[in-house]
């Protein structure tokens, strides 16, 4: 998974290295954390042979009690990445489709996630999945 996590790191700081440095998002702590925490969904596609090709990190997120927010509860993607080896195969829809199908276990109301600019590959492809933009974060670069 490890080489997965450098994978994605690589696509962002190509992108953008001003933003991003070569580096994992998650350490082995964090990880080990991630993966005992049930409020952090994790799947994860294994080929036959043993070896990891993808996983989609989630995060379960409630809005409750908010002046403005109505009190939805959401599966938040954090991150989702499939080996550059084996892409366009249906790992990455598997994964979306198993937390799309968690998501409507737990009586979410959404699923949503963040697409870098830099990245229109993973744009097209959410969007192939039937998401929709929600909103739009925008910078000037000073």
């Amino acid at each position: 998974m490890k080489d997965l996590l450098d994978q994605v790191d690589l696509v962002h700081h190509n992108g953008r290295p001003d933003l991003f440095k070569i580096g994992r998002k998650y350490n082995d702590d964090q990880l080990l954390e991630i993966i005992g925490d049930d409020s952090r969904p994790v799947f994860v596609a294994v080929s036959s042979d043993g070896v990891v090709l993808g996983y989609c990190f989630c995060i379960i997120q409630q809005t409750l009690y908010d002046n403005v927010l109505t009190d939805i509860k959401t599966l938040y993607i954090d991150d989702l990445c499939v080996d550059g080896s084996c892409r366009r195969n249906g790992v990455g829809r598997m994964l979306y489709e198993s937390a799309v199908s968690h998501a409507r276990d737990l009586g979410c109301h959404n699923v949503t996630l963040n697409v870098w600019e830099m990245n229109p590959g993973a744009r097209a492809f959410y969007e192939s999945l039937g998401m929709k933009p929600l909103k739009t974060y925008m910078e000037e670069l000073l």
